[in-house]
């Protein structure tokens, strides 16, 4: 018993993706996209934009990875079966009669399966970013971190030119400007991993993959039985937030809203208490008259 649980590590960093982990990559990742706003209408009336937009879900961090490393952003096509699996998966989803084949896909106890074995791909582009970019520049680990990142949340990252192909422009939802789960944590495995990868954590690759798989696993399974929208990492971006960079929770900028300002000026609540009691007295002097 002790052998193979020690032989585990190894066995699971040998697991190859495809075809069966890849195929789940694209189911979640074309559902994600059949669930945006408007993605639907635009299967109707402009299928190559909605497909386009399906490999940019599908492919964004080898698409992302290749462009910040100085190479050809097409080379995924190159990978024919890749690209008419991923093909495949989108035109069941989309157009498969009575939608049965996304409603198949969507139930919960699939859902699960498909989003844990996603989790399950992330880990290994994330390790495959940081081993290219290391062959690319030695040794760079600021370059190796962005590389893995990209990997690791490709579609997230490049989520705003992936509206731009549905018409949509919404810079407000740049995940630079406010990370999703999927970006943070890929951001934290590229550093685990390139941390690994350079020697300063003293991990064995095998078992960090394994341990990193089963948090990433545990948690996105946990998020969606318990509906849970809040990042697990917000408690510490809250803490870390208000030590390093002075930000003010929340609750705190609610309160602050309702002080008086700093010129000596009334509040807004005490303006508009102001303001009604004016009308009441006009409204008053109004009957007087009449």
């Amino acid at each position: 018993m002790e052998p193979l649980l020690a032989e585990l590590p190894l066995r699971f960093s040998r697991l190859p993706m495809f075809p069966f982990f890849d195929l789940a990559h694209y189911a979640a990742s074309v559902m994600s996209l059949k669930e945006q706003r408007g993605a639907v209408e635009i299967s109707c009336y402009s299928p190559i934009a909605c497909w386009f937009s399906a490999m940019l879900y599908c492919f964004g961090g080898s698409i992302l990875s290749s462009l910040m490393l100085g190479e050809p952003p097409v080379a995924f096509l190159a990978n024919t079966t890749n690209v008419l699996l991923a093909s495949s998966v989108w035109y069941l989803i989309f157009y498969c009669p009575h939608d049965l084949f996304y409603r198949y896909v969507s139930c919960l106890p699939i859902r699960l399966l498909v989003s844990g074995m996603k989790e399950v791909t992330r880990t290994w582009k994330i390790t495959g970013g940081v081993t290219r970019a290391h062959s690319h520049y030695k040794n760079a680990w600021i370059v190796m971190i962005a590389i893995g990142w990209a990997r690791g949340a490709g579609g997230g990252l490049i989520s705003n030119f992936e509206q731009l192909v549905r018409g949509v422009w919404k810079p407000e939802t740049n995940e630079l400007l406010k990370m999703s789960y999927p970006v943070k944590v890929s951001l934290v495995g590229a550093v685990l991993f390139t941390m690994q990868h350079t020697q300063y954590l003293p991990v064995e690759l095998p078992n960090l993959m394994l341990f990193y798989t089963v948090i990433l696993v545990v948690t996105k399974v946990a998020m969606m039985l318990t509906e849970f929208k809040t990042s697990p990492f917000a408690i510490l971006e809250n803490a870390l937030g208000s030590f390093l960079f002075g930000f003010q929770p929340p609750c705190m900028k609610a309160k602050g809203k309702a002080k008086v300002s700093y010129n000596g000026g009334t509040s807004v609540n005490e303006r508009a208490s102001g303001d009604e009691t004016g009308d009441s007295i006009k409204k008053k002097h109004t009957k007087k008259t009449e």
